[in-house]
């Protein structure tokens, strides 16, 4: 049988989701829980691949078993997994449904703290040098709905067969020192929504134009957005699937 796990991860410790060579991940060590506890080889699919160091709040990943899974699956690994790993649930679903290719959309949540905050350090980008301006910000977000190709905010020489992306949202939001962008679309490029943040950031501090966004969009090429933000300000907050 198939089954869907619901999880979520803190990934300063891990070189993100998948399996890397000679570099621990958030799927090397659920699956080596799950066979553990299941007495069989289990490999895991996950709704994405996360970058080294960004974190979920919602994630899924699929797996098959020949045996009955029983309700206390979800407290033994618990048990078993780290701290920082943690299964909501676990329930069955049909055997052609995969966790990756199965998902409609995807949001994610960016984090950035503007004081020194020894707490946030791990789970926000800390510029607390400046303020930025997020009227700029959410003025260059509405650009963002008129482009679908977003080669500029792609990691070089991946093996994508296309760099297009439906957004559905983009927005900013702060409440004192905190600021969050929340992004939604059909798919994500890998380091797309930390290079759209660090672009935005050269928004919100001035450096550019929200008009610019439109030329960086469409060179089409990487060196011509921002920086990449950091990876700790990242989460994976949900995905979604017609269940």
């Amino acid at each position: 049988m198939r089954y869907c796990i619901e999880f979520s991860y803190l990934g300063k410790n891990y070189f993100g989701y998948q399996v890397q060579p000679d570099q621990i991940s958030v799927q090397e060590v659920l699956e080596n829980a799950l066979s553990t506890i299941l007495r069989e080889k289990i490999k895991t699919t996950g709704a994405g691949r996360t970058d080294t160091g960004v974190h979920a709040k919602k994630i899924f990943a699929h797996f098959d078993t020949e045996k009955n899974i029983g309700d206390n699956l979800t407290y033994q690994l618990n048990s078993f997994l780290p701290a920082d790993i943690s299964i909501k649930r676990i329930f069955p679903v049909k055997d052609d449904f995969h966790a990756r290719f199965d998902a409609t959309f995807r949001t994610y949540e960016y984090y950035i703290t503007l004081e020194k905050n020894p707490f946030t350090q791990d789970s926000s980008w800390q510029i607390w040098k400046r303020d930025l301006d997020i009227n700029r910000m959410n003025e260059a977000c509405e650009i963002l709905f008129e482009y679908e190709d977003f080669t500029s905010f792609s990691k070089l020489h991946t093996d994508n067969k296309t760099n297009n992306c439906k957004i559905y949202k983009a927005f900013w939001e702060q409440n004192g020192y905190e600021i969050k962008f929340t992004i939604s679309a059909d798919r994500f490029l890998r380091n797309m929504v930390r290079a759209i943040v660090g672009t935005m950031v050269e928004i919100g501090n001035g450096k550019i134009k929200p008009q610019d966004l439109r030329k960086i969009i469409e060179d089409k090429n990487r060196n011509s957005a921002g920086t990449s933000a950091p990876a700790q300000g990242l989460f994976l907050v949900d995905v979604g699937y017609n269940f």
